[in-house]
């Protein structure tokens, strides 16, 4: 199911788009851009959401990765 959205721009454009016409499917190019503008608004925001779980996790004492490493090597 689709809806309809309407925006207005300027005169001048719609004049130039009007060019166009026959060599560009206006409709498409702004549901391309629009669905490509919304994919990149949810990356950024799933990225600030991580960086701030990121943040709020406890540190680790120094030292601990490389002691996993060791555990690690050691129980080959």
């Amino acid at each position: 199911m689709s809806v309809t959205v309407s925006f207005r721009i300027p005169r001048k454009l719609k004049e130039k788009m009007d060019r166009f016409r026959g060599y560009v499917n206006w409709s498409e190019e702004v549901r391309r851009f629009l669905e490509q503008r919304v994919r990149e608004l949810e990356q950024t925001m799933a990225i600030e959401e991580l960086e701030k779980i990121i943040r709020e996790l406890p540190e680790t004492p120094r030292g601990t990765a490389a002691k996993y490493v060791r555990e690690d090597r050691d129980s080959h």
